[in-house]
């Protein structure tokens, strides 16, 4: 996608949800204040380290089984319209891709509950893996400021790309040049 677009359309975006959040007060003071702090987008090449994590499902991540292997990390909440539209590109992608060998998806669900997160997978029918963003997650893997965010982690452990914002199909199908 052109950068001048894709600068205009994050630029909609972020006018768009500070507008719905002051109209619906949508984050407690608290969410608010972290989102101030939280780090930027990782640089291209910087290392990620990512912990070992428990999905929604009962199971676990952990990190020794994505080494070597391409990480494509995508935080995300219910109540985000722009997730709302990047969410299914990401899930269609899985659907054709999980067979792969060699990559793996992690998405990090920072709703207020495990209970909404839960639920918005379970009415959409997505079964992606996902975590539900504990406080000890959120020390120990920071979400950069935004969403949604969703990076993509090489064979290495380094930064391959990092996107802030609503994806469309064809920047979530760019992903699967590096599979």
């Amino acid at each position: 996608m052109p950068t001048d677009r894709r600068q205009w359309l994050r630029r909609a975006a972020v006018l768009a949800l500070a507008a719905g959040a002051a109209r619906a007060g949508a984050q407690p003071a608290e969410a608010a204040a972290a989102e101030a702090k939280a780090p930027p987008l990782p640089a291209l090449g910087a290392p990620w380290p990512v912990p070992a994590l428990e999905l929604l499902d009962g199971s676990r991540f952990e990190p020794a089984r994505a080494d070597g292997q391409l990480l494509v990390l995508y935080w995300w909440a219910s109540t985000c319209p722009f997730c709302a539209v990047t969410t299914p590109h990401l899930d269609a992608f899985w659907q054709r891709h999980r067979q792969r060998p060699g990559w793996q998806l992690l998405t990090l669900s920072i709703d207020r509950t495990r209970e909404a997160a839960v639920r918005y997978l379970q009415q959409r029918g997505y079964a992606f893996p996902c975590a539900w963003v504990t406080p000890d997650i959120q020390r120990a893997m920071p979400k950069p400021k935004g969403l949604p965010i969703t990076l993509v982690r090489g064979r290495d452990g380094r930064i391959l790309m990092a996107e802030r914002g609503q994806l469309f199909a064809e920047d979530i199908d760019a992903i699967a040049q590096w599979l």
